[in-house]
């Protein structure tokens, strides 16, 4: 049986790549970026639609899982594999990924959140504290 949000994902990827990063449905108008990734333990590579903000030159992630329990895979992955290839709009480029601590997560999160009151919510359904990764362009 196929995963529901991989057969989501792939919809929204398909879409970005078509439409020179613009979609429909529930991200229409959302800032959105795809990231290919090394799975942390399998080793396989990975294709993760997601929001972001910016900070300077970084683009900057949320590890929200829509406030779930736990960190979403593509979290571990980039923690264990950080080089990964971002796209936007018709761009692609490769970038490594570096976990914000303290207040410059706090500061990160807040950006976002005001842009997308969403992450508020998604910070009050889950006890963890929910992470923020920069997206720093590799020269």
């Amino acid at each position: 049986m196929a995963d529901p949000m991989a057969e989501f994902n792939k919809k929204v990827i398909d879409e970005f790549r078509a439409n020179g990063g613009k979609v429909t449905g529930q991200f229409a108008g959302a800032p959105m970026i795809i990231i290919t990734h090394q799975g942390a333990k399998s080793g396989k590579t990975y294709t993760s639609p997601l929001v972001y903000s910016k900070d300077g030159d970084r683009y900057v992630i949320i590890a929200s899982k829509a406030g779930a329990p736990k960190n979403p895979s593509w979290y571990h992955n980039l923690v264990a594999h950080p080089e990964v290839t971002v796209e936007i709009g018709s761009e692609k480029f490769k970038a490594k990924a570096v976990e914000a601590k303290g207040a410059e997560r706090d500061r990160l999160f807040a950006a976002q959140a005001k842009l997308m009151p969403q992450f508020n919510e998604y910070q009050k359904k889950t006890s963890r504290k929910i992470p923020v990764l920069a997206l720093e362009r590799v020269k």
